[in-house]
């Protein structure tokens, strides 16, 4: 193997090499751990599958451009097989830098470090969505400095070259670092005339998908919404026409908008009912939710586990959903698909999937506690009785009783706001008597019951508003 180079030390020398991947590492060597335990740590040096990707990577500079690709297309399998912890361990800030130092050196070629980011970009977003490496580090600051330097090309620019490198920056990219305005200016614009590419095969499908969920991922929530409506609204409507997306491209374009552009009245009229996203959002869930195993038994380390693709798409929808409840102010009959959706989710989750149970629980609460979902919506949407029959089970902890509890609490605070502006007393009053009712079926005293025994230890340590008005609510709805 060639030398690295002075500028690289000993300790990254050694994270790079593939003697030190199966080897012990010293104590020098921090920045491969970024985290881990020591018990972990010694795991992951022993993966035959870090090994061999590390032992790949090393061999590049002692090749030429040609023979790179062959070796890169094998990393690419390789790194298809890792799991979180080898993934997390092998992509270092250390890998990133090295491969900067191997451009300067001409030993890695542009062209081939970008294969390299886009297969690392795809592993990425389908597997292990909350990694951050790569912001700050020299390879980063390189991208950047290329993008703004082809974007001021008055022509003959590439375009290509600029969707690949925003998908790097983007992606790559710390979870709440935000881009220069300039970059995201440039890398909004590349990006969705990428992801209007309407040819129908493969390989475009492929590009559509990353540059979606690259837009997905832009940390930027003060986007100017002429700029970019038309072009998002067209690859919505396309899809809903041919069905061209796959399911995370389409989610990814649905996030951007519900999330990022969600201002005006006018988005808040495309958004509800011109392209329909209450209909859409809730077959989306229905549908992938057949695909999950809901009777598997639980991991111990459930955070650790490897999910499937359908699970994680799943999960997208609903933390963009929790995202969406909070923060809309237009409200239809479609809409309320998407409580129903995720309370059949929630009941689905509730004893093997604390990730997505604890996620559909805080949807509602979103909703309760929002400015135009009512207590009328919450009922039809059958939110009321998923909480109500999951606050009586005996084995449910007090984080989660309490936010049920909150749930109510909102659902009080809101109703009577909503009285005095957007509703007629008489339909306040009868959605109240209809949640009444619906707890007296469940039984009510036991209910009251089970409320007012947690309610001093739940003040006491989560929400010091609940001690008087939860009881209040309850007794006087």
């Amino acid at each position: 193997m060639r030398s690295m180079g002075n500028s690289i030390s000993s300790s990254s020398r050694k994270a790079i090499d593939v003697g030190a991947a199966s080897a012990s590492f010293s104590e020098e060597n921090t920045s491969m751990k970024m985290g881990f335990d020591k018990k972990i740590e010694d795991g992951i040096q022993e993966s035959p599958i870090a090994s061999k990707f590390l032992k790949l990577f090393s061999e590049l500079e002692d090749c030429d451009e040609i023979e790179q690709k062959v070796k890169i297309l094998e990393m690419n399998e390789v790194m298809e097989k890792m799991h979180q912890k080898e993934f997390y361990f092998v992509f270092t800030v250390d890998l990133f830098n090295r491969m900067n130092q191997m451009i300067d050196e001409k030993k890695l070629s542009m062209e081939n470090a970008i294969l390299i980011l886009k297969n690392v970009v795809y592993c990425k977003v389908l597997n292990f969505p909350r990694f951050s490496r790569f912001q700050r580090t020299s390879l980063d600051e390189r991208l950047k400095k290329i993008i703004t330097d082809e974007e001021k090309k008055k022509e003959g620019k590439n375009e290509k070259l600029l969707v690949d490198l925003c998908e790097s920056c983007i992606i790559l990219g710390e979870i709440y670092q935000e881009l220069p305005k300039e970059i995201n200016f440039i890398c909004v614009h590349y990006l969705l005339k990428a992801a209007l590419d309407k040819e129908e095969n493969e390989k475009a499908q492929k590009e559509v998908e990353i540059a979606l969920i690259a837009l997905n991922h832009l940390k930027s929530f003060d986007l100017e919404i002429e700029l970019f409506l038309n072009e998002i609204k067209e690859i919505i409507e396309y899809h809903q026409e041919h069905h061209n997306l796959t399911r995370i491209a389409y989610q990814s374009a649905w996030e951007f908008l519900v999330c990022r552009l969600l201002k005006g009245e006018l988005i808040k009229g495309v958004i509800v009912n011109e392209l329909h996203f209450g209909r859409e959002a809730a077959r989306e869930l229905e549908e992938l939710s057949k695909f999950v195993d809901w009777k598997r038994e639980k991991e111990e380390n459930e955070k650790r586990r490897k999910k499937t693709k359908e699970e994680l798409d799943l999960m997208r929808w609903l933390e963009a959903l929790k995202q969406y409840l909070f923060k809309c102010q237009l409200w239809n009959e479609e809409l309320n698909g998407i409580l129903r959706s995720i309370a059949q989710v929630y009941r689905a989750s509730r004893d093997n999937f604390t990730e997505m149970y604890e996620t559909c629980l805080d949807s509602f609460l979103n909703a309760s506690d929002g400015e135009v979902v009512t207590v009328g919506d919450l009922l039809s949407g059958g939110a009321v009785d998923a909480v109500l029959e999951e606050i009586q089970r005996p084995t449910l902890d007090d984080k989660l009783a309490g936010e049920s509890l909150m749930f109510f609490m909102n659902m009080l605070e809101n109703a009577k706001e909503k009285s005095l502006f957007k509703k007629k007393e008489a339909k306040r009053k009868a959605d109240n008597m209809k949640l009444l009712e619906r707890m007296e079926e469940e039984g009510y005293e036991d209910i009251i019951f089970c409320f007012n025994g947690m309610l001093h230890f739940l003040w006491m340590n989560y929400e010091h508003r609940m001690a008087c008005d939860v009881s209040y609510y309850f007794v006087n709805v």
